[in-house]
């Protein structure tokens, strides 16, 4: 059994193994010889591409030089155009140039050649008129020397007393030519600045709701008015005046805390001392700061930079103190722009120097009740001691003189600080004595018979005076500006000059009906 089944096992096998290699080699040929048939395909068409794009890639090449070498033609041509037009474009500009130059030959010869004629016209002018003058010496029987030394004395025998006062004052006006021209600048600084001005006063007004309340204020047996004047240093003027309560005092500062204090104990409502102290302290510091604020708002505005917080403070605190009526801290501000002002205009100066130094003439004046000296000399120490420019604390002690002019910077502060100080209209006592002149000039020119009108303007410089037409020709009219100059002369004391115009019109009216 067992000899059989390998039998017939073998025997299959050896039929597999034939009737595999009799059917499946031919298919494997038959597949290689597929499989190498579609590889030549390939391989064919591989080369066809190969060849397809080498042409293509050819004629591109191709196309690509001739555009290269089409551009580079066109490209040629157009900078044989450009130079051509530029050599057409220098050629006319030197034929422009040639024409200009032949013009100019030609002008510079009709120049010579008119001045040749002048000179000869000028030279028989000079003969005629030598001609001219010997028959005149043959008629006056005087030779030209003495006729015009005989006029000379004729003239100066008649206008003698007129020559010598225009004699005099020429001469004054020739010494005067340096202060003419610092007012030139001068001037100019004051135009460039324009200030308000305002006198102040020693009261101050506090509003209040009802007069009810001045009993509250006064309080029993007055403690509460004396607490008040007390602790703030100022009196208190409870008057018949209704809605009001006056503040009386010299000290700026001092009004303002009882303005502040008064207005607050008005708003809390309770009014006994304890409260009337603690509004007061409250009203001293809220016065601290607005003093810095107003000093450091002086510099922000005028551009100065580099003083100490110390110093700011004792600025803003001349807005409470004035010099005849004139703010100290807007005159400081004042001082400073016209200062800077002038020293722009002088060559050697220096503006910013000027301007700090402007700000800080008067700081002394800030604590010169509390110290003992001249505010110059107190200025100068304090801003020694929060370690200010030197150049700065020279240009302001000699503000008044109190000591030597040491550079151009303190003269320019010296005459800044009295432009700002005597300026018409800048402190009471100026102003009385600026509307005085002012109208003495007025009544002076107004004195005269034939004036209907006078006005004296540019701050007295000048005085306007209109007169009568019919009742005044025109001799009369120049020989009343003369007699009004002389009596202003005589009779005012002014400085500089003053201009007297006088105008004389004439007009004809009618009605058409």
């Amino acid at each position: 059994m067992n000899i059989l089944t390998f039998a017939l096992a073998g025997s299959g096998l050896l039929v597999g193994v034939l009737a595999t290699y009799l059917v499946v080699r031919p298919k494997a040929r038959l597949i290689e010889e597929t499989a190498r048939r579609e590889a030549e395909r390939v391989r064919r068409d591989s080369e066809k591409d190969r060849d397809r794009v080498l042409s293509d890639a050819r004629k591109h090449a191709d196309l690509l030089r001739e555009n290269v070498r089409r551009e580079e033609v066109q490209l040629r041509e157009r900078l044989e155009r450009a130079q051509a037009q530029a050599d057409e474009r220098a050629t006319k500009r030197e034929e422009v140039l040639d024409q200009k130059i032949e013009k100019s030959e030609t002008a510079r010869e009709q120049y010579l050649q008119g001045k040749k004629e002048l000179d000869t016209q000028k030279e028989a002018l000079e003969k005629a008129l030598d001609v001219q003058n010997e028959k005149l010496e043959e008629i006056s029987k005087l030779k030209k020397d003495d006729a015009k030394q005989e006029l000379l004395d004729r003239m100066e025998s008649e206008v003698a007393p007129q020559l010598a006062k225009t004699m005099e004052r020429k001469v004054e006006d020739m010494r005067q030519n340096a202060d003419e021209k610092a007012s030139e600048i001068i001037v100019q600084s004051i135009q460039r600045y324009a200030s308000s001005v305002s006198g102040e006063s020693t009261i101050t007004t506090v509003k209040i709701e009802s007069d009810t309340l001045k009993g509250k204020i006064i309080g029993r047996e007055g403690r509460n008015i004396n607490a008040f004047e007390q602790l703030t240093g100022v009196d208190v003027i409870i008057d018949d005046t209704p809605g009001a309560i006056t503040l009386s005092s010299f000290d700026m500062f001092r009004r303002y805390v009882a303005k502040v204090a008064l207005e607050d104990l008005l708003k809390d409502g309770r009014i006994h001392p304890s409260k009337i102290e603690e509004l007061v302290k409250n009203a001293q510091n809220k016065a601290e700061k607005l003093i810095l604020e107003l000093g450091q708002k002086a510099a922000q505005d005028l551009g100065v930079t580099g003083f100490p917080e110390a110093i700011l403070k004792l600025v803003g605190r001349l807005r409470f103190r004035t010099s005849y009526g004139q703010n100290v801290l807007s005159h400081s501000i004042e001082v400073a722009y016209l200062a800077e002002a002038v020293a722009r205009e002088l060559p050697g100066a220096d503006p910013e120097v000027c301007k700090k130094a402007g700000l800080v003439h008067d700081i002394g004046k800030a604590v010169s009740h509390e110290v003992e000296g001249g505010h110059a000399v107190i200025g100068k120490e304090i801003l020694e001691k929060f370690g200010v420019d030197k150049r700065v604390i020279a240009a302001m002690m000699s503000h008044h003189e109190d000591f030597p002019y040491e550079s151009i910077e303190a003269r320019i502060l010296q005459a800044a600080d009295a432009i700002s100080a005597s300026r018409p209209g800048a402190r009471k006592e100026t102003l009385e004595k600026y509307i005085r002149r002012l109208k003495e000039l007025e009544a002076i020119a107004g004195s005269f018979p034939g004036v209907e009108k006078v006005f004296a303007i540019q701050a007295g410089r000048e005085v306007r005076v209109f007169v009568n037409a019919a009742e005044m020709d025109d001799l009369a009219a120049e020989k009343l500006s003369f007699e009004c100059a002389r009596k202003i002369e005589d009779s005012c004391e002014y400085p500089g000059e003053v201009r007297v115009a006088v105008f004389r019109e004439s007009r004809y009216e009618n009605t058409a009906k």
